[in-house]
Order: C-alpha cells, then sequence, then structure tokens
C-alpha cells in the first residue's frame, strides 16, 4: 500500500533547471541574479513595494520587529496556539511575548481578546494566519490604529489566502512567508519580508546585510551590528519556478481541501473556514471534531499509521511550553488541540488517497 505523505513539495523540470543553471552559473557578478528575481516576482504577485528574501520566516520576523525597534520592556501580542516560530522573534528581541485566546471558528486572534490585553508597554500584534485561515483582520488593524500599534502578518502558511482582495501578508506593517518545504510554496528552507512601508523596507535592508547600508562605498564597512539571515542564490531560483507556477500549487491544495470537505461531510466536525468576501490557500486542510463527542486523537493518529498514512496533530498552546507560563483561561486553545488533527495535503495527493485518508477518519465514529 502506498505511503500518504502529510505534504511535500511539488518539484517539476522547472525547478530543477533554474537550480541546475543556479549551481552552474550564478557566481562572481551573477551571485544574486535569482534572488533579485524573486524578491521582484513575489512582490509583483502579494502587491507589495518591495520583498527581501530570507533563510526562514523566523529570520524575516525577528529582522522586522528589530527594525521597528521593539525589545527589552516592550509587549507583543499574539494567539496562544501557533508554531514556536510565532514566538522565537519576539524572544531573541527581549521583548515579552502575551498570548490571548483565538477564535473557535479560525483559530487565529480573537479581537476582543487583544482589546482587553493592550497595555502601555505593547508594541505589536502579530497575527498570524494559521494553517491558511484569516485573521481577522479588520477589527485587529482598527486595534492597531487606535492604540498606536503595528499590526504584523505572519502568513508562513497563508501564501494564497485573500482578505477582501488583497494577499496575505501585504495587509499589515510587514508581513512574513515560509517557503519551508512543507509549504505551498517552497526554496527548501527559505522565507521572504514584505511591506509597502520603504523606511522599514531600507532599515530591513540594511540589518538583513549584517547592517551594511545600501549605498555604502566603503567595503566590509558596516554602521552597526546587524543579521545574515540570506537565502541562497540556488534556493532563490527553486523560488522563482514555484512563483512562476503559483495559481497552478495554490488552485491544487484548494481541490484537496473540497475532496476532503465532500469526503468528510455529515460527520461531527469542522474544517477550515473560509468567511465571505476571503479565500482561504488552505495550506493544509485540518479537522477539528466537535465539542462534547467522543474522540481520542492518539486513536486516529494510530490508524493512519497502521494504513500507512502521515498524520499531524493541531499545533500546542504556546503558553503549554516549559518555557512559558500557563494560560488555562485561554480556554479555546487550550480545547482544540486535543480534538484537531492535520490531514495530508501534499500536492500530487489522488482522489483515491483522499478517499483512503476519508475512510480512516469516517472509521472513528
Amino acid at each position: 500500500m502506498n505511503r500518504i505523505h502529510y505534504t511535500k513539495p511539488s518539484i517539476t523540470d522547472l525547478e530543477v533547471g533554474y537550480a541546475t543553471d543556479a549551481a552552474r552559473n550564478g557566481w562572481g557578478p551573477d551571485c544574486y541574479n535569482y534572488i533579485h528575481r524573486l524578491e521582484h516576482a513575489f512582490a509583483q504577485h502579494l502587491g507589495v513595494d518591495h520583498a527581501i528574501s530570507t533563510s526562514s520566516c523566523t529570520g524575516a520576523m525577528h529582522m522586522g520587529l528589530a527594525a521597528l525597534g521593539i525589545g527589552e520592556g516592550d509587549e507583543v501580542i499574539l494567539g496562544d496556539i501557533n508554531w514556536i516560530a510565532s514566538v522565537a522573534p519576539v524572544v531573541h528581541v527581549g521583548a515579552t511575548p502575551v498570548f490571548v485566546d483565538v477564535l473557535p471558528d479560525s483559530w487565529c486572534l480573537d479581537p476582543d481578546r487583544v482589546e482587553a490585553a493592550v497595555t502601555s508597554r505593547t508594541k505589536a500584534i502579530v497575527a498570524v494566519h494559521l494553517y491558511g485561515n484569516l485573521a481577522a483582520l479588520g477589527q485587529l488593524q482598527d486595534i492597531a490604529d487606535r492604540h498606536g500599534l503595528a499590526l504584523i502578518e505572519d502568513a508562513a502558511e497563508a501564501l494564497g489566502s485573500h482578505w477582501h482582495g488583497q494577499r496575505a501578508g501585504s495587509i499589515g506593517r510587514f508581513g512574513t512567508f515560509s517557503f519551508h518545504g512543507t509549504k505551498t510554496m517552497t526554496t527548501g528552507e527559505g522565507g521572504m519580508f514584505v511591506t509597502s512601508d520603504p523606511d522599514l523596507y531600507e532599515r530591513v535592508l540594511t540589518l538583513s546585510n549584517h547592517g551594511r547600508a545600501r549605498g555604502q562605498k566603503r567595503q566590509f564597512w558596516a554602521e552597526e551590528v546587524g543579521f545574515k539571515y540570506k537565502m541562497s542564490n540556488v534556493s532563490a531560483a527553486i523560488g522563482c519556478a514555484q512563483i512562476e507556477r503559483i495559481e497552478e500549487l495554490v488552485a491544487q491544495k484548494r481541490w484537496i481541501f473540497e475532496q476532503y470537505a465532500q469526503g468528510l461531510d455529515g460527520l461531527p466536525l469542522s474544517m477550515n473556514p473560509e468567511p465571505e468576501g476571503c479565500v482561504n490557500g488552505y495550506w493544509m486542510p485540518t479537522i477539528v471534531i466537535d465539542e462534547g463527542m467522543a474522540f481520542d486523537r492518539e486513536a486516529l493518529l494510530s490508524a493512519f499509521a497502521d494504513d500507512n498514512i502521515d498524520g499531524r496533530v493541531f499545533f500546542w498552546p504556546l503558553s503549554m511550553l516549559p518555557m512559558f507560563d500557563e494560560r488555562r483561561d485561554n480556554a479555546v486553545s487550550y480545547g482544540l488541540f486535543g480534538r484537531a488533527v492535520n490531514l495530508p495535503s501534499y500536492h500530487d495527493i489522488t482522489g483515491d488517497d483522499i478517499a483512503r485518508v476519508c475512510d480512516v477518519v469516517r472509521a472513528q465514529f
């Protein structure tokens, strides 16, 4: 029986050809060619003025927070149920993460909880678009504007998602993306910082080059201590092929989600939402079993393993992790993770494979 992976990238001859060209020819004066090409193409696709390629989404977030001057004594609000990469940069700059609860349908920030958490020390709100689901950007931007805060979009998982005609990641003060091998678009490892704020762009550009400002004539002269989060030219070459195929890649993700939605229809569970006026890129189809239903997450994962299917647990609440203080008052977050599982969603998965996954899920009820 074939193995059904939870995710893997879609790599074609186009990616191989570009990567081969970069490996053979992308050196010396041409060592940034694919990097600049990717940044231009990605910014154009997203509808933003500026993009800076990075070695990870985490690095993009780290530089963005540092460029905003966020540091010791400052607070940054984010949803409690997220991957550790969303909060690590907050800790890296010395700020204090403030975990608030999420909405039960989108699994993203609850605006009412955000409003209640704002203090005189708050400097930013990080809206993570979890599993492709869109945060309540209208309400969150209103809160940010009224309190003089930066609204930041962690769109690592939301390439292909749209909020009322605008692409996820293009709306906040800055946005960040991941091109990890599990994502809709990949460069192997990698990410992107995006913004339409010219001053912020220049600040991050300087930080991204070890603190050497653009236009500096003195060789190896740095004005400050910066970062080294650059993407390689070979990785960017793969990304250039992927961004050329982005509509195809997103469409396949949406097709996969629709197959699951049909195959699991009628079961006591919910999946990734798509509110009116929004488009969900459906990076990773996720099921959340209705409250009150008898459900054993480990039993489902074991049944998947028995059928040679990869399963993935929903993210843990960050405040459950040993380095942070528990926030059991975040009842939605603490009630979600045990009732939720991510489903296999790699681009080449077949309808028969999806039906096989659905059969295993149905057998749990």
